[in-house]
């Protein structure tokens, strides 16, 4: 778990906020803005997560807060794989509790796109990009 502060001031100018919202499914027509992720990471200049230097020396900063109704907020890192795959870390001390971006490599990050995650329960569900912000 992630217990340190965030020091925005000594961040590249590419580290954005970003906010993800659960997109409509079964069972949720309209989706449900208090279902998702906040998330900590440098973009590229076409939104693209940055996997270069930014990320390298700036992993402790690429954070991960998962929100849903009932529950605590777990907090955890963006960590980058073997094979290009992305995924939030929040225990390095375990690998059962890692979720999975589905191609976050080649998704675009801006507003209105989707992109999905393979969440704890091992269920894919798909977010709505509603926030892209520069820290």
């Amino acid at each position: 778990m992630v217990d340190h502060p965030l020091d925005r001031k000594n961040l590249p100018q590419n580290f954005h906020h970003i906010r993800l919202e659960l997109a409509r499914e079964e069972g949720r027509p309209g989706g449900d803005a208090e279902h998702g992720y906040d998330i900590v990471a440098p973009l590229t200049p076409d939104r693209h997560i940055d996997a270069t230097s930014a990320y390298l020396e700036h992993k402790q900063a690429c954070r991960v807060r998962r929100f849903r109704p009932g529950e605590p907020d777990a907090i955890g890192l963006l960590r980058h794989g073997p094979g290009g795959r992305w995924y939030i870390d929040y225990d390095e001390d375990r690998s059962t509790d890692d979720e999975s971006g589905f191609r976050f490599g080649d998704e675009r990050f801006e507003l209105g796109e989707y992109v999905s995650i393979r969440e704890d329960d091992g269920v894919m569900h798909t977010f709505k990009v509603t926030r892209v912000e520069t820290l």
